[in-house]
């Protein structure tokens, strides 16, 4: 997605600085432009260069209506599958980059048991791109609200690790066809802005 026209902040909103992590605040009548729209929210950068995200329930601060927000995959009360695990984990975005971190190859491994009191638990272990990247809570909170929601979850535990570390190499081939990755060597086709070179 190509940055959006210049928009001006109807009212202060609480946002997350990437790639920090660190909570703050946006004014009203700040400029952004929207440079990503997927999963949870939606990343914008200021006129200074700045990258945040501003969650969907903020989003009327940019403008946009609540009709605008993507939708999650429709589950259905009762029934339960390993696949909508795996469903709802595609709807966690990395906020720097346009695909999902299971395609990104950030999921590590997702273990599902049944408890003795009924219901289910499931277990992720997950990674980052760059050990230093402080989003890793906040797309650890996402993981663990989409898959709480899901029929029949009664725990949901998530562990970022860093051991093995994360390369472009566990991407799926149709994520490093979008990022112009070889589907060899999972290097580079071209020079990369994604995390400021890091890959």
């Amino acid at each position: 997605m190509g940055a959006s026209e210049p928009i001006t902040l109807s009212r202060a909103c609480e946002v997350i600085e990437i790639p920090s992590g660190i909570r703050t605040s946006l004014p009203a009548g700040a400029l952004v432009r929207i440079m990503q729209s997927l999963g949870s929210g939606y990343t914008v950068a200021t006129d200074r260069g700045y990258m945040y995200r501003v969650d969907a329930k903020d989003m009327d601060a940019l403008g946009l209506s609540h009709a605008a927000t993507e939708q999650a995959p429709a589950v259905q009360e009762g029934s339960f599958s390993e696949q909508m695990v795996w469903d709802q984990l595609k709807t966690v975005y990395d906020p720097e980059i346009p695909v999902n971190i299971v395609d990104l190859g950030l999921v590590y491994s997702c273990v599902i048991a049944p408890l003795e009191e009924g219901g289910n638990r499931v277990q992720i272990k997950m990674s980052m791109t760059a050990p230093g990247c402080g989003m890793g809570n906040v797309l650890k909170a996402d993981v663990e609200r989409k898959l709480s929601g899901l029929p029949s979850i009664r725990e949901v535990h998530v562990e970022v690790v860093f051991d093995p570390p994360w390369h472009p190499g566990l991407m799926s081939d149709a994520a490093k066809l979008q990022l112009g990755f070889d589907l060899d060597y999972g290097t580079t086709q071209t020079s990369s802005p994604i995390h400021g070179g890091r890959w």
